[in-house]
């Protein structure tokens, strides 16, 4: 495994015990620090970070909500690096962005530059030698410059504390070793959930998959919550009574709207053995989908382990399926009545689903 270490050739970081003077690769400044290549290459915050400004206007162009987006787009800007201090500023960037677009009471710009002062003076390495990650640490800075905090204030001081450990705790439990895309995602994501309870503002919550790993040669795997191979699709159950009507429609946008996100499924309770005709007629009509394809009338014994169950409304008690979650729609059966009435319900049944894949997507299901 490759993985993007020194600036100057690639070798692995080493670690020191004790600081030693260095000198920059780069500019040449001399200054003490733990860290360097093991071909001996130094390379100082200052030049690792060179090219850093440009996130401001990547911050100012944003309108999304999502900070684990934002971040991510900062990743991709050439500037970044696999591992290094630049992330210490990102972090508290990208969530103070989406926290202005998602309604908080906030004026970008200088809040950015303050982001930027503050998060430069947390060095690399600080998760190793200081006992607290510099995305952590810039968690707790954003909420800081949100809530206007200083050392003589009451409410925002409290919070701004409890908000880092919020994040460090978050850190700490995925274990070492250090992984900056890693430990800026599980910062951005404390955050998230930290300022819903605590200021009320709600920006997305999106949770990323890995792209990284090949970069990382220090990758925990498994152990990583972003890691590709934790992140299965959910199984979706829809259930009715016949399994004719509205559970078919269901398993059909399901699969056609949201397959990215979830497996679809349905089924009966009292399986009638065929599909609405007006069901099937009308799915032709505006989707292009032949629900006889592919689908078919059957019991919840044919199901297999689901993650989610869906009722549709069944007007009856329907039988526990084990689940992780489970929500009623509350959709009126259509069946014997007009198109416009079944015209309704399904798009009533669209919009329920895209909201079910968004909820899924922003980890607010398992």
């Amino acid at each position: 495994m490759n993985g993007e270490e020194c600036l100057i050739c690639k070798a692995p970081l080493e670690y020191l015990t004790r600081e030693e003077t260095m000198e920059c690769a780069i500019c040449h400044k001399k200054e003490r620090s733990k860290t360097r290549c093991v071909q001996g290459h130094y390379v100082c915050s200052e030049c690792h970070t060179q090219g850093m400004d440009s996130i401001f206007g990547l911050c100012l162009a944003e309108t999304s909500t999502d900070p684990v987006a934002i971040l991510r787009r900062m990743m991709d800007l050439p500037f970044c690096h696999m591992h290094g201090p630049e992330h210490h500023v990102m972090v508290g960037a990208a969530l103070l962005t989406a926290y202005k677009n998602a309604g908080g009471s906030l004026e970008l710009e200088p809040a950015l530059r303050e982001m930027y002062s503050r998060g430069k003076e947390v060095p690399g390495g600080a998760c190793g030698f200081w006992g607290a990650c510099g995305a952590g640490i810039s968690a707790g800075q954003f909420l800081a410059i949100a809530t206007q905090s200083t050392p003589l204030a009451v409410e925002p001081w409290g919070l701004s504390n409890r908000m880092t450990a919020r994040a460090l705790e978050s850190i700490g439990r995925a274990g070492g070793p250090r992984c900056c895309k890693r430990d800026s995602f599980l910062a951005t994501l404390a955050a998230v959930d930290f300022v819903r309870e605590h200021l009320g503002v709600e920006m997305t919550r999106s949770v990323p998959r890995c792209s990284y790993s090949a970069r990382n040669s220090q990758c925990i795997g498994s152990r990583c919550p972003f890691s590709a191979a934790n992140h299965k699709k959910p199984k979706v159950a829809f259930l009715c009574v016949h399994n004719s009507c509205r559970s078919q429609m269901a398993e059909a946008l399901g699969r056609k709207l949201a397959g990215d996100v979830f497996e679809s499924f349905s089924a009966g309770t009292e399986p009638g053995g065929r599909i609405n005709p007006d069901a099937v007629r009308l799915m032709k009509q505006v989707w292009g989908i032949d629900m006889e394809e592919s689908q078919y009338s059957k019991p919840l014994t044919e199901l297999p382990p689901v993650d989610i169950v869906i009722t549709m409304g069944c007007n009856v008690q329907c039988p526990t399926l084990p689940c992780s979650h489970r929500e009623d729609w509350g959709l009126e059966d259509p069946s014997g009545k007009a198109d416009e009435e079944f015209l309704a319900v399904l798009a009533r049944i669209e919009d329920k689903v895209l909201d079910l894949k968004q909820r899924i997507r922003a980890g607010r299901l398992k």
